[in-house]
């Protein structure tokens, strides 16, 4: 396993809704989920938000996910995008480690909402640590998804 320290962000806060983007008033995660979930990802048990983690200066190189979904048509106003999912365990501050997973909607297909190259954007169980600054350590199978 590799360990990548980062600090979390801010996001678009559209995947939790905090956005508050008419087009997806709870979220666009609120969409996404029960496809991945039909197709076979359980994700049970997970806050139904990202956190987003600046791994700055590094940049995600995804290699083999953990699970792929393509041409995944979630709503009417958006084009089908293809995302992946990685495992990952975190940490925030001093908490302990929990399980999570990389969600990485594909950039190639991704129409809006993009993300700084060296910012990731992962889903777990709630973390009551989370907030902006905080640092975070990662682990990750370098196999699925190496960091440089």
């Amino acid at each position: 396993m590799d360990i990548i320290s980062g600090q979390i962000v801010e996001g678009h806060g559209v995947a939790s809704g905090r956005a508050g983007d008419p087009r997806f008033p709870e979220g666009t995660l609120a969409l996404q989920w029960p496809i991945f979930e039909k197709n076979g990802l359980n994700l049970d048990g997970y806050y139904r938000a990202t956190i987003n983690i600046s791994v700055h200066p590094l940049k995600p190189n995804p290699v083999n996910p953990t699970y792929t979904f393509k041409n995944v048509k979630w709503h009417s106003d958006c084009p089908a995008e293809d995302f992946s999912f990685f495992e990952v365990s975190l940490s925030v501050g001093l908490s302990k480690s929990v399980n999570g997973l990389i969600y990485w909607p594909h950039p190639e297909t991704k129409p809006e909402h993009f993300q700084d190259p060296s910012v990731i954007e992962v889903t777990a169980p709630k973390i009551d640590e989370v907030s902006f600054n905080n640092s975070v350590r990662l682990w990750v199978n370098p196999k699925t998804i190496f960091f440089d």
